[in-house]
C-alpha cells in the first residue's frame, strides 16, 4: 500500500531545529516545554536514523544551542546564520538538499520570526514542511498562533511531537518499536502519569493491564 504523501517517514525526513539558543531562554516562558519536545524528537531521530540539522542566529549575541540538546546528538551539524530565514543564507538550501530528504520536520523559536520565514522559504524551495506545533514558541502566544496559521495556509503539515515520532516506527517490528519507545521516554521517567508511548509499548509487547 502506498502511504499518504503527508506522512513523514524516517526514509524521507530531516529534523530541523531552529535557534533554540541560550539567550532566547530568558525571553520565552515556555522554553522548557519546547526544549523537552525537541529532545524527544532528537531521541526519536537518533533511534530511526533520521538526520538532524540545527541553525543558530547570530551566535555571538544569542549564544549556542542549549547544551542539553546538543549532548543528545553524536555529531551536531550546526548552520550559522544572520538572516531570520535560514534559506536566505547562500549555503543553507544546498545543505538541506545534501541530505536528500524532501520532508522537513521543524521545531524551534521564535515561531513568528525565524521559524515562520524559514518554513515559508523551504516550502517555496519545494520541500514539504511539517511544523511540530507543540515544539515551537514565541514570547507572545498570539504571535505563535498567527504564525502557525500562516504556515498552515502556505501548505505545511501541522503536526505534534508524538504524531511525528510515530510516523516512522509504526512500520517497525514490535522489538524495534519497543526499543524506540523506551529510548524516547527516558526524559519522562519521573512523571507519574503514563504516556501514550508507554500504552502502545505495553500493547505491542503484551503487557497491557487495567489500571485504576
Amino acid at each position: 500500500m502506498q502511504r499518504s504523501e503527508y506522512i513523514a517517514t524516517r526514509e524521507d525526513s530531516l529534523l530541523l531545529i531552529v535557534d533554540i539558543q541560550q539567550a532566547m531562554l530568558k525571553a520565552i516562558e515556555s522554553w522548557k516545554v519546547v526544549a523537552g519536545k525537541a529532545k524527544q524528537l532528537i531521541r526519536a531521530s537518533n533511534a530511526l536514523n533520521v538526520p538532524i540539522l540545527l541553525t543558530e542566529q547570530y551566535r555571538k549575541g544569542l549564544g549556542e544551542t542549549l547544551p542539553d540538546l546538543m549532548q543528545e546528538i553524536d555529531t551536531p551539524q550546526v548552520f550559522h546564520k544572520e538572516h531570520f530565514s535560514a534559506c536566505l543564507e547562500n549555503e543553507f538550501i544546498p545543505t538541506v538538499q545534501s541530505f536528500n530528504r524532501k520532508k522537513i520536520l521543524v521545531v524551534g523559536m521564535e515561531t513568528h520570526v525565524c521559524v515562520l520565514q524559514t518554513c515559508l522559504d523551504l516550502i517555496e524551495a519545494g520541500f514539504q514542511v511539517h511544523l511540530v506545533a507543540d515544539a515551537v514558541a514565541s514570547r507572545v502566544n498570539e504571535n505563535r498562533s498567527i504564525a502557525i496559521d500562516i504556515i498552515r495556509q502556505a501548505g505545511a503539515v501541522i503536526t505534534s511531537t508524538e504524531s511525528s515520532s510515530f510516523s516512522g516506527p509504526c512500520a517497525q517490528t514490535p522489538t524495534t518499536f519497543g526499543g524506540f519507545c523506551r529510548l524516547s521516554n527516558r526524559q519522562d521517567e519521573k512523571r507519574t502519569e503514563r504516556s501514550f508511548f508507554h500504552f502502545l509499548l505495553d500493547l505491542f509487547t503484551g503487557h497491557l493491564t487495567q489500571r485504576t
